[in-house]
């Protein structure tokens, strides 16, 4: 067993050294730009750009012509949010979104306030799960779209998106998921799902940095959505610039290995995840599991230790790969804004830990994670005045 042990897949992923092997001939002898129509090897750059295409598109139940590829799911989301804010001016400027979503989406909703946009933030339950009812009250004929994560990139819970899917058709009000933590570890169909708009990202599934895509459902009419940037008419029009080959070629292997894997792999990993969890509450009190039990990602585990620091637990904890909250918004001191969400209050936030099992954990990691675990906040909560079972 080699130290230190990633458990942090939800901030990012190894390559899968498959991924790898697919990409590499991109970078040196196959190196055309797939703009390039009157040569082999632009040919044969975009034959690899539609095959990865296929797909990513098979993955998610979409068609090839529907997938935009991008640069990762924050400039999908982008993309979904002010490219249909501003293509629907004249018909609405409401938006509906939740307090716990990822910061691409919320950052991105706070410039659109600025711009004149309206947007309403419902409210989650202590589960993290949105409330239907208050979805559908919260619908106006000014709504021109609901954005919700599938998949929490924190706490895991799954958010019930086919149902919001359905609510969203009923009232001709476009929806669009953040689908970067779901996409490869979870069944996904956006036909079933009624989605108009899906973001992913390839280095949250075992595929490289920098590349990802935005799924556009072909609707007739055609979806309105206007452009981040312009220049080339590259991917419909809706995405101008030289396309990263490489990183499709990635993206593309990574969304065909989980297509093939990933039922089995999400048994493992959350008989891994369960066997974690029993650990440390067979062996602490005071432990609390943040989110929905029963609607939640196989490899996510998201604990509060009452009575632990976690930025003191983590730096006693070197030789694992751990982390309090988003890769995104771990530089920032405050509690997570997800947490207080859920009601937490500020201590409870302070002591909580995100963990993220993945593709090449054992269950020798797992068990010696789960006993320095407990080393650690027991030593932790000796040297606090607070008693603790």
């Amino acid at each position: 067993m080699n130290v230190p042990i990633y458990l942090d897949h939800h901030a990012t992923t190894p390559v899968d050294p498959r991924v790898l092997e697919a990409m590499l001939p991109y970078f040196t002898r196959e190196f055309g730009n797939p703009a390039s129509r009157t040569h082999r090897f632009g040919w044969e750059a975009e034959r690899a750009v539609e095959k990865a295409r296929r797909h990513v598109a098979d993955l998610i139940g979409a068609q090839p012509q529907e997938i935009v590829f991008t640069s990762g799911a924050t400039e999908s989301n982008n993309l979904a949010l002010k490219g249909t804010a501003w293509a629907s001016r004249g018909r609405g400027n409401h938006i509906v979104t939740l307090p716990t979503e990822h910061k691409a989406v919320l950052d991105t909703c706070h410039r659109l306030e600025s711009e004149g946009f309206r947007v309403t933030h419902l409210p989650v339950g202590q589960d993290g799960l949105l409330d239907l009812d208050r979805l559908h009250a919260a619908l106006t004929p000014e709504t021109i779209l609901v954005s919700v994560m599938a998949a929490h990139n924190e706490i895991g819970v799954l958010q019930p998106i086919a149902e919001i899917g359905r609510l969203c058709r009923e009232r001709c009000v476009r929806f669009h998921t953040d689908a970067a933590q779901a996409a490869g570890k979870i069944p996904i169909d956006v036909q079933a799902a009624s989605l108009d708009l899906l973001s992913l990202s390839g280095h949250k599934i075992y595929g490289p940095k920098g590349v990802g895509a935005l799924y556009v459902r072909d609707a007739s009419p055609p979806l309105a959505l206007t452009p981040l940037a312009d220049g080339g008419g590259h991917e419909r029009g809706f995405r101008s610039g030289t396309l990263n080959v490489p990183g499709i070629v990635g993206l593309g292997a990574a969304c065909e290995i989980c297509s093939q894997e990933m039922r089995e792999e999400s048994v493992r990993l959350a008989a891994l995840r369960n066997r974690l969890r029993d650990s440390i509450l067979m062996k602490l009190g005071e432990v609390s599991v943040n989110g929905s039990l029963e609607r939640r990602l196989p490899h996510n585990l998201h604990l509060t230790l009452a009575g632990v620091d976690a930025q003191a637990l983590l730096m006693s904890l070197s030789e694992l790969a751990l982390s309090t909250g988003s890769a995104c918004t771990s530089a920032r001191p405050e509690p997570s804004y997800v947490l207080k969400a859920l009601g937490l209050p500020d201590d409870q936030a302070d002591a909580s830990l995100r963990i993220g099992l993945g593709r090449f954990n054992t269950e020798e990691e797992i068990d010696y994670a789960a006993e320095r675990i407990v080393e650690a906040v027991t030593n932790l909560r000796a040297l606090s005045a607070a008693p603790f079972r």
